[in-house]
């Protein structure tokens, strides 16, 4: 850079001769260039570091992948430029059964945060909740067709499906209420969906609106479990809207734990968001810049293109951050606002061990995916599924 501002006050002393240079002018305009290329603000995010049922030990009760996970704090706290937030999208624990193996298991995976020196750093903690954390795994039977002479139904194989916990945002709230920011707009609740976990913030010219993609609803004739996946959907739409007609916010992200888009499809089972048919054009509309998931053990980067607006919100998945799955590699993401207004994302990780838990300190932490966010038609596409590790 500093070759080019040269080469350049060369040329202009060569066709004026007359033209006084002085070296602070130089400076002056380096700096001011510098000064609008620099980081204005930064966070980091990723999820699902739980490891399988199988594969839980005694030793580590928080059910972490514990090598991965310490390592992707002490990496992240190591940043040169460190970011503001470091959001934690959910599956930090295996759970899924009931308010005390959940309750045991978030004390003991606060306990590792709060030993590692991360919890000192000036590092905002945002912690976003789970499928692990919200629901419970129930044994049901497969529906199927009556049979017509007994106009009974056949016993067919069960299958494991997921539904609400009850008391689970309470046990959530019980350990992490420390760790949603205290400037935070509560989405309302209301009899039939619990929205405690949903909320907005605002840092610097970013707004944020985090989703608890998996709010507690109670158990309904139509559904005697309750359904799993519902958001309050009108009222992110109404924040997101707000947000843009906020003269002081140029950038919005939605966060939460499950996404729609999944290897580039809308997904509104098990794998995504029931609402992300009415969601994600509201995103497109509002022009948020993008939606940031786990759920999904792996990296992905999807931009559906809206072509009427010209352009889309982005999907990023991090779920890679120590599960087991179809993750090539374990690490985080970080999305730095420039002060030229450039959105620049950098995702970075090392390829896992075999297996998935093993510590693997011979290789190194590389970046897998930059990119600027531009809202146009990027063609700057991730090469999904990643290949390099292989």
């Amino acid at each position: 850079m500093k070759l080019i501002y040269a080469l350049l006050i060369v040329s202009i002393i060569a066709f004026f001769p007359n033209c006084k240079y002085d070296v602070k002018d130089s400076a002056k305009i380096e700096k001011e260039t510098e000064v609008k290329d620099s980081v204005l603000f930064s966070f980091s995010f990723v999820g699902c570091n739980r490891v399988n049922r199988g594969d839980t030990v005694t030793t580590i009760p928080s059910t972490a992948n514990l090598y991965a996970l310490q390592r992707i704090f002490k990496e992240v706290n190591a940043l040169e430029q460190q970011p503001e937030l470091f959001f934690f999208l959910g599956d930090l624990v295996l759970g899924e059964s009931n308010n005390k193996d959940l309750d045991r298991q978030l004390d003991a995976w606060m306990k590792i945060y709060e030993e590692d020196s991360i919890s000192k750093s000036k590092i905002e903690l945002v912690a976003v909740p789970g499928n692990h954390e919200m629901l419970y795994a129930k044994q049901v039977l497969k529906k199927k067709k009556k049979d017509k002479k007994k106009s009974k139904l056949k016993k067919k194989d069960s299958t494991w499906k997921e539904f609400p916990l009850l008391g689970s945002t309470d046990t959530w709230l019980n350990h992490m209420k420390d760790y949603m920011p205290k400037d935070r707009v509560t989405a309302p609740s209301v009899d039939t969906l619990d929205n405690r976990l949903t909320f907005s913030f605002t840092r610097h010219n970013v707004g944020f609106v985090v989703m608890n993609t998996d709010s507690y609803n109670p158990p309904t004739k139509k559904h005697p479990y309750g359904v799993e996946g519902i958001v309050p959907t009108q009222w992110i739409i109404n924040k997101v809207n707000e947000f843009q007609a906020d003269a002081t916010i140029d950038h919005i992200f939605v966060l939460g734990h499950k996404p729609y888009y999944v290897a580039g499809k809308g997904e509104t089972g098990h794998d995504g968001l029931p609402a992300g048919p009415v969601l994600w054009p509201a995103l497109q509309d509002a022009r948020v810049n993008a939606m940031l998931s786990a759920h999904k053990h792996d990296y992905q980067r999807w931009q559906p293109i809206n072509d009427s607006l010209g352009g889309g919100t982005y999907q990023v998945i991090a779920g890679n951050g120590g599960s087991e799955g179809k993750a090539p590699f374990f690490g985080y993401s970080t999305i730095s606002i420039m002060k030229n207004g450039k959105v620049n994302l950098n995702s970075v990780g090392f390829c896992i061990g075999d297996p998935y838990t093993e510590a693997v300190s011979h290789h190194p932490t590389l970046p897998r995916d930059i990119v600027t966010l531009t809202w146009e038609d990027n063609k700057n596409v991730y090469p999904w599924p990643f290949k390099e590790c292989e």
